[in-house]
């Protein structure tokens, strides 16, 4: 089979004359107009650390392309750092993020005919934002991640970025003082790198890992380690063979390949934020996925991986303990992963993990024995009830009563509970009620890592509850619930909550209810109107007309 498949459209006939005479401008000769032309998708920025490195890896990419017989072309794509924008109107711009990276890398390897494409990215949207775009492409397809962030260190504790939003809480309770919580600022970030806990980003890389879309091992190294540059290499070089096998990303990306990812994803204590990113790469490969897929599996998948933000260790520790191919070989062998699976190598997941033993080392206690697991099943569960008839989903990790009937305090805003929080307004019992910040309301469903850490930092992160239409981060802990759905925006229930009104959130009976009857509910739905738009125009108005619901992935092309 020729692979050239697509870019022979530009490059073959004599009516293609101008073509290559663009071509030859950036490096194609007489000899290069029969190789496969690879896209190499490059979200280097300054913006954050999570991706100050990458350039280095994407001239890597390049030159193994080159050498791997196929004509590189290197592209940027965007990237918005969830860190920084973090508790800022800026928020609001990172999940729509993810759209803008999917469309595009999409826009540039249909205009330019690409055969394949490898995709190097870092922060939160980059891996979701490339493999919406790997699925609605459907050509060769690898992704490489730029690699996790060391860990800080003071008074020998690791630290990572949420260190510096939880020491806000305990300076703002009068547990640290400014010395110690500008000591953690400083050292909370070492050097370039992804956020180093089992956060978004680290997440979302373990989730490609899994589906066979990454390299093995590549989804914990660190990005300032020789190893990353190698695995970008060698990902090239794979590329290129699956271009010339046509190994393609609908091939690999089956409803058996959704469910291994999410499978790791309970295994290591991952983001709420993988159920929403999920769905939307499903949405986009067509394949039938939905939100109680995650609670089935939550069921008989136990979490097994001691990570932060709630237990007690980094990526890079989870690296040296035999990283992602580990966990995957101790579900393998407990038949939670299906092993028939294909890779981008052509290799089964079960080829690949021959060799990975089938039990944790025993000088570790990163990755527990079967037998001793942290929690006997996963901890992302998925809640319904009249507060979410479509569904939420709650991180259940870290606490120790699952269950909560309390006061609701409500806020139309994120600033608006920061504001109660940093005045110490917030009493232990009640039940924080963030709305008008989902997909539609924000628009954009920004996270709410700045109030969640606050309360977790103040010493309130068992005794308070907090839910939302918005997200969380991957870094938040506590008794939190996000993803509300229906969200405000659209008269979802949420919308109806009153100050003071009764809340229960039950994680074992999957339960989220608003404790108002029927007719007073009515009464209030009546008198409810939609707010006007916070946006009428560019990228944030076109977002919030498009976008659906949450409990589907909060896709912008749902009618297609």
């Amino acid at each position: 089979m020729p692979s050239n498949t697509n870019s022979k459209a530009i490059t073959q006939g004599v009516q293609r004359s101008p073509n290559r005479a663009m071509l030859r401008a950036v490096g194609f000769g007489d000899d290069d107009f029969n190789k496969p032309i690879v896209g190499i998708a490059n979200a280097y920025s300054t913006i954050t650390p999570c991706n100050a490195g990458l350039g280095i890896l994407a001239t890597r990419a390049e030159q193994a392309a080159h050498a791997a017989g196929a004509m590189p072309q290197v592209f940027g794509t965007i990237t918005i750092s969830d860190g920084i924008s973090m508790g800022t109107e800026g928020m609001k711009c990172s999940l729509v993020s993810r759209e803008v990276i999917a469309d595009s890398i999409e826009t540039v390897c249909r205009g330019q005919s690409m055969d394949g494409i490898l995709a190097i990215g870092g922060c939160d949207k980059n891996m979701p934002g490339a493999m919406i775009a790997f699925a609605r492409l459907n050509i060769p397809a690898i992704f490489v991640y730029g690699g996790t962030i060391k860990p800080g260190h003071l008074n020998g504790r690791d630290l990572t970025i949420v260190s510096s939003f939880e020491a806000v809480g305990q300076f703002i309770a009068h547990r640290i003082d400014a010395a110690e919580l500008l000591a953690v600022e400083r050292k909370a970030c070492p050097g370039v790198g992804s956020c180093g806990g089992m956060f978004t980003a680290n997440t979302m890389s373990s989730t490609f890992e899994a589906m066979g879309m990454s390299l093995p091992y590549s989804s914990t190294m660190a990005a300032e380690d020789a190893e990353k540059s190698d695995s970008t290499a060698r990902s090239a070089e794979v590329l290129v063979q699956a271009i010339q096998k046509q190994i393609l990303p609908s091939q690999i990306l089956t409803k058996k390949a959704f469910e291994n990812a999410i499978s790791v994803v309970m295994a290591v204590g991952g983001t709420t934020n993988a159920v929403l990113h999920l769905l939307a790469i499903a949405h986009a490969m067509g394949v039938d996925l939905s939100i109680d897929d995650f609670e089935t599996i939550r069921k008989r998948v136990p979490v097994f991986a001691d990570m932060k933000p709630s237990g007690r260790y980094v990526v890079t520790d989870l690296h040296k303990a035999g990283g992602i191919p580990q966990i995957m070989k101790m579900l393998l062998v407990h038949g939670l992963l299906h092993g028939d699976c294909m890779t981008i190598t052509g290799e089964t997941i079960a080829e690949v993990l021959k060799d990975v033993p089938e039990k944790p080392r025993s000088n570790q206690d990163v990755i527990r024995a079967w037998s001793n697991p942290i929690y006997s099943q996963g901890h992302l569960a998925i809640l319904k009830g009249n507060l979410a008839t479509e569904g939420s989903v709650a991180k259940i990790s870290g606490i120790k009563n699952p269950k909560i009937t309390g006061p609701a305090r409500v806020f139309d805003s994120e600033e608006a509970c920061m504001e109660a929080i940093l005045a110490e307004k917030i009493n232990p019992g009640e039940v924080l009620v963030i709305r008008y910040e989902g997909p539609k309301g924000g628009p954009g469903m920004r996270e709410m890592l700045s109030p969640t850490a606050a309360l977790v930092g103040a010493g309130m992160g068992e005794s308070v509850a907090l839910i939302t239409d918005g997200r969380f981060s991957g870094g938040t802990y506590g008794f939190v619930v996000g993803h509300v759905a229906p969200e405000a925006a659209v008269g979802g229930t949420i919308a109806l909550v009153e100050e003071g009104d009764s809340i229960t959130i039950d994680a074992e009976a999957r339960l989220i209810q608003l404790n108002v009857n029927d007719q007073e509910l009515a009464r209030r739905r009546d008198l409810w109107q939609p707010p006007a738009p916070h946006y009428k125009r560019g990228v944030l108005a076109k977002y919030a007309r498009l976008v659906s619901s949450a409990s589907l992935g909060a896709v912008t092309d749902a009618d297609a």
